[in-house]
């Protein structure tokens, strides 16, 4: 089995949208929040066939860990309240999706993080994802300030609540910012970028795992510039007294596969081991043209597995049991449908 442990909704509806906007038009309006509009299934339908399953089916991967889109959390916007509006909407069309298409897709949720509020509310939804909706994991932001920021590191005890409530569930979060209002940062060249990087050396400084030692966290995109860079972070380890990195993080942290080259694939999976490599695309995301020196689709991610010079078992591991490990509520919905 093929399993994309990284896919965001990127063609949900467009009323979907459309709400979105008028909600922040009512917020700075100092209105209540418009009702949301009805979304009927052939609605929903359609902007799944005809564009995630179509490609999914054409690049032959078996199923996909679906997940709002993430640009569009915005979790800068509005307030606590705004955000916990739109996560909830957000997660109910993942929801549906995965109704619709229980052997394409499996949900993971956004939360309703907002700068300066507590994860009083994100706690709760991912409760409700997980419990309700059947949810496996949940897309965790390091800066919902949208590339000021201004939160704490991840390492930090204001965090450790809602690492309590994922280790309670028994559910990874990948690290995932969402949209930039930083100028100096494009969102998915720079600010996606910088944040995976911070993320893994946020890591590096602190003990998280020393306290959580069964928390797993996901850092997408290859990890940032982690494994072109993977002397310079086990020297900053040693630098700063902190164990190597095979024990101090690589047993909680794990990488996906989503670098849109056949170069960078090479790399990844000869810097990094085995065990930490998900295969993801972050189909459809942010780059979706053809490659003029291959002539193949830059996110045809699975073409690059394919290719690596790396053994059949362990290119089952990327597609399947690395995942599966990470996200043990999978694997048990994978071994109860036989």
């Amino acid at each position: 089995m093929i399993i994309d442990c990284h896919g965001h909704y990127t063609t949900v509806p467009e009323p979907h949208n459309q709400w979105r906007v008028d909600q922040l038009a009512a917020f700075k309006a100092g209105q209540p929040s418009p009702e949301y509009p009805e979304i009927s299934d052939d609605v929903v339908r359609a902007s799944i066939v005809d564009n995630q399953l179509k490609l999914i089916n054409e690049r032959g991967s078996d199923l996909t860990i679906f997940s709002p889109r993430a640009s569009h959390m915005g979790h800068h916007e509005g307030d606590q309240r705004i955000s916990k509006e739109w996560t909830v909407h957000c997660n109910n069309m993942i929801k549906r999706v995965v109704d619709m298409f229980p052997d394409k897709f499996v949900g993971v949720c956004q939360l309703p993080q907002s700068p300066g509020a507590d994860l009083t509310e994100s706690i709760a939804e991912l409760e409700r994802c997980v419990n309700e909706l059947g949810f496996i994991g949940c897309n965790l932001n390091p800066d919902p300030s949208g590339g000021k920021w201004e939160t704490v590191p991840l390492t930090d005890k204001y965090w450790y609540p809602l690492y309590e409530k994922m280790v309670e569930l028994d559910v990874p979060a990948m690290v995932h910012v969402s949209a930039s209002c930083n100028p100096n940062f494009h969102a998915t060249g720079a600010h996606y970028m910088n944040a995976d990087t911070t993320a893994f050396m946020q890591l590096i400084q602190g003990d998280l795992f020393k306290d959580f030692p069964s928390l797993r966290l996901i850092i997408p995109h290859g990890g940032g510039a982690v494994p072109y860079h993977w002397g310079r972070y086990r020297g900053l380890a040693d630098m700063l007294k902190q164990p190597s990195l095979d024990g101090h993080l690589m047993n909680n942290v794990f990488f996906d596969t989503c670098v849109y080259h056949q170069p960078g694939i090479d790399l990844l999976v000869e810097v990094i081991d085995n065990k930490n490599i998900l295969f993801g695309s972050e189909m459809i995301g942010a780059v979706r043209g053809i490659d003029p020196t291959t002539g193949q689709y830059f996110d045809d991610t699975k073409r690059y597995i394919d290719a690596a010079k790396i053994s059949d078992a362990e290119k089952h591991s990327i597609f399947e049991s690395n995942t599966r490990a990470v996200f043990p509520r999978l694997d048990a919905k994978l071994k109860a449908r036989g």
